[in-house]
């Protein structure tokens, strides 16, 4: 069938198009996107010097499966996730699910991971093309891996759904099962965009006491409160390391630095700022996925600082999208809250140009 989607050029732009998308087959899904969340990777991804089908956030109903599919049928509303584990390999094996070495996108470099559907079943003017990070959500339909889909099993926006699985899920995950934030304890978040929003939920969610809020937007800060935030700082412009706001962090938790610090703004000369805010014995943790080289300086992890850079806050989807579904029904976790506005397809310059000046909390598509 034909499917409007937005397409990544490879040279650094994108266009609105009709690709075909072929009938899944063996344990494939195909799924109608109903909604879309944009996220800066998906910026980025219009850099990666190949042509794709862009998106990795995104919820829809299943209209089809592949024979060998056994936990959906046609007519379930699902969350895809890019986790897409194998079940056997090494890492697979030792619960780093995440981080699969087969079926990862990330892990498996700059190439088509194994957790992609055939390649075959998606073609733009007669070619096969990829899928980013093996999903491709920025369009009307797509063919995936059962392992890519989790049920919903409650009552959702598709909007609210469709960021779970990425931005919502790194930013919980990091606090919960990556740095296994304690009760009682004071964190810290660098950047208040919608991975440190989830940051900040996660760490009142785990029972934070203290919740410290960093960023240069006051807009962003405002928005910081309302996810749990109990104290802001915004920087001073000349700060660039925020060596400041280290001292006023340290003002605000008995001269010792917090228990936790996360880093969530994807800046380079930001990596060794959360090690400059935590208690000696603290973890730092390194969200946003900084890949540049930076110089650190070694009296930053003194003493006894843990410096840590999980991957996609260490999800396990099977087991962490039902319990952040769970805390969403509770009405623990916002959702429906962290989606400012929506979109069409073709309003995707606007997304992008939205999210980048930082008006949203999250932005989604909505087909």
């Amino acid at each position: 069938m034909r499917s409007k989607a937005a397409l990544a050029t490879g040279n650094g732009s994108f266009q609105i198009d009709f690709i075909e998308v072929g009938e899944p087959q063996g344990d494939e899904v195909l799924v109608e996107l109903k909604a879309a969340g944009i996220c800066h990777t998906d910026f980025d991804s219009m850099s990666w010097n190949k042509p794709l089908v862009m998106g990795h956030e995104g919820a829809g109903i299943v209209r089809s499966v592949g024979p060998g599919v056994r936990k959906v049928q046609p007519g379930d509303a699902v969350i895809l996730n890019w986790a897409i584990p194998c079940g056997q390999c090494f890492q697979c094996a030792e619960g780093n699910l995440h981080i699969c070495e087969v079926n990862s996108p990330v892990t498996s470099g700059n190439r088509a991971s194994g957790g992609h559907a055939a390649l075959e079943r998606t073609m733009f003017q007669n070619q096969p093309i990829e899928r980013a990070f093996s999903l491709g959500t920025l369009s009307e339909y797509t063919v995936v891996r059962e392992a890519a889909v989790v049920k919903t099993g409650i009552a959702i926006p598709f909007a609210s759904a469709a960021i779970v699985g990425c931005g919502v899920m790194t930013g919980f995950g990091s606090v919960v099962n990556a740095a296994q934030v304690k009760p009682g304890r004071s964190v810290v978040v660098l950047g208040t965009g919608g991975v440190g929003l989830n940051v900040i939920q996660g760490a009142r969610i785990a029972g934070a006491a203290m919740i410290i809020a960093v960023d240069i937007n006051a807009n962003r800060l405002e928005m910081a409160k309302q996810y749990g935030a109990t104290h802001t700082i915004q920087p001073e412009r000349d700060d660039v390391e925020l060596l400041q706001v280290a001292q006023q962090v340290k003002g605000l938790t008995g001269g010792r630095g917090a228990d936790y610090a996360f880093e969530c703004t994807a800046i380079p000369e930001l990596g060794a700022a959360p090690l400059a805010m935590v208690r000696n014995a603290g973890i730092a943790c390194q969200v946003s996925g900084i890949e540049q080289k930076i110089t650190i300086d070694m009296n930053l992890f003194e003493w006894d600082k843990i410096y840590i850079n999980p991957l996609y806050g260490k999800c396990r989807p099977e087991i962490d999208i039902p319990i952040l579904l769970k805390l969403y029904q509770k009405g623990d976790l916002k959702l429906d809250e962290m989606v400012t506005r929506t979109y069409t397809l073709d309003d995707l310059q606007q997304a992008f140009d939205d999210m980048r000046n930082g008006l949203n909390a999250k932005g989604v598509v909505v087909f």
